[in-house]
């Protein structure tokens, strides 16, 4: 039985103006124009060659170790792509001309399902950074992978490390997606020493989450906070292990901004908590704590820059998931088998600013919809353009994602709609996108070639 823990302590809210950044790269012939193009563009260090332009360069760097060999695991590709429903395998063959007809057999799965207890825990008293780390420090854990890759006919191993931390007493570990991609093996280190095998469970590449789990019966689980309730100015603490080498440091900071957009190379983003706590390479899928000793959100990315030239460097600019969204998405893998997301089945664009000097509103052009999908039922039509999400205005495809991200399945969704001149009013049922791990790692092994241009499946 699975028991994370979560906390009673409560807390004021506020809510603060979202604001955007900015940072760039040289387009390719097969990105969006720079019409299309956010301010802040996303460059994930797999894609990084050897040596910098003249001048600053500023990128969103996600924070795996390489320990030795070929780059494998610290970079993340982060699209969301549609997918079919799933349907079940077969084994067999149509009748022959003999008229003798043969079995067909179809597949269909059996595994235990998984109950997650909640217990509470009372953390209404504020700890010292020192008595955070002591509280949880037995709880977070170093992780190193293996990646076997074929270069011209020889196989070459290499290693890559990152961080974690204990979801479950039963086993349940909790750590970006991006640590374990593309591994051949994981090991999971303990504070006082102790390794386990670990098998990875699922994961959301799209948000680069993965749970993974260890046979382990009797670890001390993290007390889980509750990231809604953050303020800037909240002091936070990470724990993890920095360079794959300063195993269980501490670093200490504060929240610097909240519902911060990341935009990466794809166009898609993430809205990630901004922190000034020192993130370095190794510290990905570490935990940050507030001073309950709660984790409200898992480190995954910092700002850095390089160049030729002498100049100011980038410090103390990085990132972490909410606890409440990679919470979602571990309870629904650990319980269900499956990620469990919202769903219209759209794939959307910014409408350039060229393209709104002929006479275009700002907003989401639709350039493809999912046969049978909810925005299909709903009678959206491709070059629609959406301006409004239940009375929301929709300025970028971005804006649409997040308004499908932040509904519930069953929501309905008052969709106002520019075609062909004139306005009209869509409404679409948010519908429910399962995807197993063994539908994702089929989706991984599709070309680059094969994956949409733009964000799918929202």
């Amino acid at each position: 039985m699975t028991e994370p823990f979560e906390n009673q302590n409560e807390q004021s809210t506020w809510t603060e103006t979202k604001n955007e950044q900015s940072a760039w790269s040289e387009p390719k012939n097969d990105q969006p124009t720079w019409e299309q193009r956010p301010n802040y563009y996303y460059k994930p260090p797999k894609k990084e060659k050897s040596g910098w332009p003249a001048g600053l360069v500023i990128a969103v760097t996600l924070v795996c170790s390489l320990l030795a060999g070929a780059f494998g695991a610290g970079g993340m590709y982060l699209a969301t792509t549609f997918m079919d429903d799933a349907k079940p395998s077969t084994n067999g063959t149509q009748p022959n001309n003999s008229g003798t007809s043969q079995s067909t057999t179809i597949l269909e799965g059996d595994r235990e399902n998984v109950v997650i207890d909640i217990t509470k825990i009372d953390t209404s008293k504020v700890m010292t950074q020192a008595e955070v780390y002591a509280a949880n420090v037995n709880s977070t854990v170093g992780i190193t992978t293996s990646i076997t890759t074929n270069l011209w006919g020889y196989q070459t191993t290499s290693a890559a490390s990152g961080s974690g931390f204990v979801f479950s007493k039963d086993g349940y570990i909790l750590t970006n997606y991006h640590v374990v991609d593309d591994s051949t093996s994981i090991t999971v280190s303990m504070y006082d020493g102790t390794t386990y095998d670990a098998k990875l469970v699922g994961y959301d590449e799209s948000n680069d989450v993965a749970v993974l789990k260890v046979e382990a019966t009797d670890l001390v689980p993290v007390v889980l906070g509750n990231s809604d309730n953050l303020n800037v100015g909240d002091s936070v603490v990470a724990i993890g292990n920095p360079l794959g080498e300063l195993t269980f440091s501490l670093t200490a900071g504060s929240i610097s901004a909240k519902d911060r957009d990341i935009t990466m190379s794809n166009g898609s983003s993430m809205q990630l908590l901004q922190t000034d706590c020192a993130i370095n390479s190794g510290n990905s899928g570490g935990a940050l704590f507030n001073l309950y000793g709660e984790v409200v959100g898992i480190t995954n990315a910092k700002y850095s820059s390089s160049s030729s030239s002498s100049t100011a460097s980038i410090d103390n600019i990085g990132f972490a998931i909410p606890i409440n969204k990679a919470r979602s998405i571990a309870e629904s893998i650990i319980e269900k088998g499956y990620v469990s997301k919202p769903y219209v089945g759209v794939s959307v664009a910014t409408v350039s600013e060229e393209t709104q000097m002929y006479g275009l509103p700002q907003g989401a052009s639709v350039q493809q919809i999912v046969e049978n999908s909810p925005a299909a039922e709903a009678g959206l039509q491709i070059n629609d353009i959406i301006t409004h999400v239940n009375g929301n205005e929709i300025a970028s495809s971005n804006d649409m994602v997040a308004a499908v991200r932040n509904a519930a399945i069953g929501d309905e969704l008052k969709l106002t709609v520019y075609r062909m001149g004139k306005t009209v009013e869509v409404t679409v049922t948010v519908g429910e996108q399962k995807t197993s791990v063994q539908e994702q790692e089929q989706t991984q092994n599709q070309s680059q070639s094969q994956r949409p241009q733009f964000p799918f499946g929202y």
